[in-house]
């Protein structure tokens, strides 16, 4: 399993990295001010609708149900529950891209109604949006042929997708100059994205012989267990969305460049998101779902331990950085162009509040997995709606005193009660069992994060100065520095701790799984 989790997460850092350019040319160019405004509320709207129609509620129903259809009864059957669910997909975003057309103005409106108060920069908004939205579309379908290819153990291709949402947006906004401006290029860049990361899944499927079609679609069956569960399922990411609505719509609120600063500060924090949690999550979900399947709950359980554990350690650096050198990284990564000291000062501030929640935020996938392998979505649903009710109200609490820090803050209270509540029911019904080496794991990483914040405390100072006297940019000096010496002192201390613990890794022979051991 590690070697999908490890190539998933490859492909994902791919994908962050090329975003991360992506991000910082998106920054030199639209800035923090309303063109980014406007193009953020763009760019999220369709995501939005992505999240709670597509990745997080269709995973969770589609891939249990085919997993257990290949495993029970076969790839016939398997291949006509997916060919029948891809039509009902397909039909339903072509209504629902219409409906959004036709009522463009009023989601605006309802995701940014303080853009009301700028008619230039809502209109721009409508505008930029009708571009963007087709995207959903796509970007659905590709959900389910990624859920699909998942379910075999083919990887590669789902991962490697939004590797080219990146690059057409750096193509687009290379070619800003033929455009209105640079967010309608940005925006063009999107909608070309969904359309090549569909084209490079259909590929990916026809090559490994598991590509959809259109049929008559029965509601029984395999089909009506995936409706059972596709509810509860849609409810739950609904609710972690209405938190992220609620984020816009109030940052709309706050002064210009509140959105821009949280979605540049988030864009950092997705990094070991989605190289560590979500790669995990992709993996652990089919792999457990498999062996529950198969009557291995003990397989089950060590596949959960051992990414878990992984999470955790490679997530702990990024908490430490986060918490202790967020202006560094934000002037590091943005400083140039339209992105100014003040914008960076911004988006710092909201980054440090979004690192509270880290290692909560990558363990939830992990922990979900626990109920939605055995074809559970209401726990989860019901979990997540409790933790977006305190996510909100803390929102509404904070953000007049806080401003955007405050939403931030909010979310990562929220992330905390979902996976502690997740945690909490998982242990109880026997469905999460940590072993020893988890717990061995885990203190290493935290001793070894221990000192590493001590190491950024002491080492702020002295890199800056060293920063200066290179050449570089000294805010790209310094990031540079404090990322190479942290890097070394983490993983040293980390690979000491689990030496002390008696814990090693090694490839379990006769198969492709490399697993954690105590010695």
């Amino acid at each position: 399993m590690y070697k999908h989790l490890l190539s998933v997460g490859g492909f994902t850092l791919l994908s962050r990295v090329t975003g991360f350019l992506r991000d910082v040319l998106l920054g030199a160019i639209l800035g923090a001010g309303a063109l980014a405004d406007a193009f953020v509320i763009a760019f999220r709207l369709p995501n939005h609708f992505r999240a709670i129609f597509g990745e997080g509620a269709f995973n969770a129903a589609y891939v249990p149900t085919y997993a257990r259809a290949l495993e029970q009864d076969g790839p016939a059957a398997a291949k006509s529950f997916a060919n029948q669910i891809f039509t009902l997909l397909a039909l339903s975003q072509l209504v629902l891209l219409a409906v959004a057309w036709l009522t463009m103005d009023g989601l605006v409106a309802l995701l940014a109604p303080g853009f009301r108060d700028n008619p230039q920069t809502f209109e721009l908004a409508v505008s930029l949006t009708r571009i963007t939205f087709p995207y959903l579309m796509f970007v659905t379908l590709v959900t389910l042929l990624s859920g699909t290819l998942n379910a075999h153990r083919r990887f590669a291709a789902a991962a490697a997708a939004p590797v080219l949402l990146n690059l057409a947006m750096i193509a687009t906004l290379a070619l800003a100059f033929l455009f209105p401006n640079a967010a309608y290029a940005a925006a063009w860049g999107v909608a070309l994205a969904g359309a090549l990361e569909l084209a490079l899944l259909i590929g990916a499927a026809m090559r490994a012989g598991v590509m959809t079609r259109f049929s008559r679609v029965i509601f029984k069956g395999d089909v009506a267990r995936f409706f059972k569960t596709l509810g509860p399922a849609v409810i739950g990411s609904a609710g972690v969305q209405i938190a992220m609505f609620a984020d816009t719509i109030i940052a709309s609120l706050l002064p210009s460049g509140s959105v821009s600063s949280i979605y540049y500060a988030d864009r950092i924090y997705q990094l070991p998101i989605g190289v560590i949690g979500i790669a995990a999550g992709t993996v652990l979900l089919p792999e457990m779902s498999r062996r529950f399947a198969a009557d291995d709950s003990q397989g089950a359980f060590r596949a959960q331990n051992r990414t878990s554990a992984l999470t955790i350690a490679l997530a702990m650096p990024f908490l430490i950085a986060f918490l202790m050198i967020p202006d560094v990284i934000m002037r590091g990564v943005f400083l140039r162009g339209q992105f100014d000291a003040a914008a960076a000062a911004a988006s710092a501030n909201v980054l440090e509040a979004y690192g509270l929640g880290l290692i909560a935020v990558v363990l939830i996938r992990s922990a979900v997995a626990s109920f939605q392998s055995q074809g559970d979505t209401k726990t989860p649903m019901v979990v997540s709606l409790i933790a977006v009710a305190v996510n909100v109200v803390l929102k509404f609490a904070l953000y007049t005193s806080q401003g955007a820090a405050g939403l931030a803050l909010a979310t990562a209270v929220g992330a905390w009660v979902n996976f502690g509540l997740l945690a909490i029911l998982a242990l109880r019904r026997g469905l999460m069992a940590p072993d020893l080496d988890f717990g061995k794991t885990a203190a290493a990483a935290c001793a070894a994060g221990l000192l590493l914040a001590l190491t950024a405390e002491a080492a702020y100072a002295p890199t800056y100065r060293i920063a200066a006297m290179i050449g570089l940019p000294v805010h790209i000096g310094h990031l540079a520095l404090l990322g190479l010496v942290g890097a070394l002192v983490y993983g040293l201390a980390l690979y000491a701790g689990l030496l002390v613990g008696g814990v090693r890794l090694r490839r379990a022979r006769g198969t492709g799984e490399a697993t954690q051991e105590a010695q």
